[in-house]
């Protein structure tokens, strides 16, 4: 625990995860040894052993002391609303592909669902009916489909190989890329570019792919 008071690791590769990272970082008094991956229980069970193995040393003589899986739908749902039933959060498949994460965005469909009920019913005084449950799925999809639109395109990209996960680490040292991820992950959505730093970036990463093919 000592090692990681301060410090969180990142694996990547398909002996940890074939689609997806792995992880290391405290948690209270512990650390938690995650793998976030879309295969079967069997196949999680080799996939987090290979991530004991690379943490090595750094968790030698600890324990065990829990181990849970939770299903993560990374496909915003086809149909969402049905009559007078909404999904929200992991029911709608609001799970970022690339970072994993879920909370955020459970959490605020799940208001946006509840401010929509609470419009149709006009506070309570009447039913509400399919048309305006839409009214949320309206305003999540214009919010943040198009984030949701883009970070499956980096995964289908970037995340589908070992060369395309040597190209993200390679890319992560350009300044830009950081400012970019940071300003998308702190304000849930595509961050506003510069076109001539875009540019250059689409070169680095175009260059990145070549080397790492190679």
């Amino acid at each position: 625990m000592k090692y990681y008071e301060n410090l969180a690791e990142m694996y990547v590769g398909s002996d940890i995860s074939p689609d997806f990272y792995g992880w290391v970082y405290p948690k209270s008094d512990h650390v938690d040894v995650g793998t976030g991956t879309l295969r079967h229980k069997p196949d999680i069970e080799k996939l987090q052993l290979a991530t004991r193995l690379r943490v090595g040393e750094k968790i030698q003589g600890g324990k065990i002391i829990r181990v849970e899986a939770h299903p993560m739908p990374q496909h915003p749902r086809p149909r969402r609303v049905v009559e007078r039933v909404a999904l929200v959060g992991d029911a709608a498949g609001y799970v970022m592909k690339g970072s994993g994460e879920g909370i955020y965005f459970e959490a605020k469909s799940g208001r946006m669902c509840a401010e929509a009920i609470v419009e149709g019913s006009e506070n309570g005084r009447r039913m509400v009916n399919e048309r305006d449950l839409r009214r949320y799925l309206e305003k999540w999809d214009t919010k943040y489909g198009p984030t949701f639109k883009k970070m499956d395109m980096v995964d289908k990209v970037f995340y589908r190989s070992n060369m395309g996960k040597e190209v993200v680490v390679e890319l992560f040292r350009h300044e830009y890329a950081q400012k970019m991820i940071l300003e998308s992950y702190l304000y849930k959505t595509v961050a506003a570019v510069n076109p001539l730093e875009r540019l250059k970036f689409a070169v680095s990463s175009i260059g990145s792919l070549v080397r790492a093919n190679n």
